[in-house]
């Protein structure tokens, strides 16, 4: 199939899709003909224990793993349809890992987010680099080589690259291609206020410039302050989608992490629905002194 024309991501805009995606492996299935739906201008989380598919979900939906059935499809055709180029325009990817081999300095690493629109530059391109590492508070670190930093200060300067890259709306009439952000697991190795951070600019970018945004997140609670949407995964099956606060019930959570959640109402902003975990009958290690906590969750 030829490479489709960037003009024609409008024809569906905004929705990026998985439909009966199976993943398999040698003597493995990873993902059972698994469908989900997400939407520009929202954070929608990927939930489940380790080991359900997160990360391979993650993976079909970024283009770096085929599905062995089913498709992916962004604004109604398939990733195959779009060059290489075209999609790093309008799609950035944080990875979990992400190697950098050579000693390059999280300015370089930041500008490589511009890459893809060489030729077709913005008209403040020379400042948008110094903005996405502001954005995520490593400017000061602009001249060191990243392989100096610690994990919690790489993620923060990939997830810069990632916002130089999709930047600025592209397209013609300006603004009418929808901009995409698939992260995963970006809050692994960051400290609490900095996870906070991550994920408050992620829910900004959605809502002021109808990014999209689709995160593989562990903690839950963090997902039901930051997620609009979010689909639960669970051995290879999605087994629940929808609006997260609806999706994350105390059976649900226990049905597929195995630990009772406790709801808590926020008082900040209306009532915003979080939970203490405990764990399940099976977990019977408790630490005396310790209060619960999300972190107790398992899994």
């Amino acid at each position: 199939m030829n490479a489709r024309s960037l003009a024609d991501f409008s024809l569906l805009q905004g929705l990026l899709e998985a439909v009966d995606v199976v993943v398999e492996v040698p003597g493995k299935t990873l993902l059972r003909a698994a469908s989900a739906r997400f939407a520009a201008g929202q954070v929608s989380a990927i939930l489940g224990p380790n080991g359900a598919g997160k990360s391979t979900l993650m993976s079909v939906l970024t283009g770096q793993r085929r599905p062995g059935g089913g498709q992916v499809r962004l604004a109604g055709q398939t990733l195959s349809g779009y060059s290489p180029q075209d999609l790093a325009r309008v799609r950035a990817c944080v990875a979990q890992e992400t190697q950098v081999a050579f000693e390059f300095t999280v300015r370089e690493v930041v500008e490589l987010g511009r890459y893809p629109h060489r030729g077709q530059s913005a008209r403040h391109e020379a400042a948008i680099a110094l903005q996405a590492m502001q954005a995520t508070a490593v400017d000061h670190l602009a001249d060191r080589p990243l392989n100096t930093l610690s994990g919690g200060e790489k993620a923060r300067v990939h997830l810069a690259r990632a916002l130089a890259q999709v930047w600025e709306p592209v397209g013609e009439r300006g603004g009418t291609i929808s901009r995409w952000l698939l992260l995963d697991e970006p809050t692994a190795a960051l400290d609490l206020q900095h996870q906070h951070r991550m994920l408050q600019l992620a829910r900004d970018w959605a809502r002021q410039q109808g990014v999209g945004v689709v995160a593989v997140l562990h903690d839950l609670n963090l997902a039901l302050r930051y997620s609009d949407r979010c689909v639960v995964l669970q051995g290879g099956q999605l087994v629940a989608s929808g609006v997260t606060a609806k999706v994350l019930t105390p059976a649900c959570i226990h049905q597929v992490w195995g630990v009772v959640a406790h709801p808590v109402p926020g008082e900040s902003e209306g009532p915003v629905l979080q939970y203490v975990f405990e764990p399940g009958r099976e977990c019977t290690v408790r630490h005396p002194g310790i209060p619960l906590a999300s972190s107790s969750l398992r899994g």
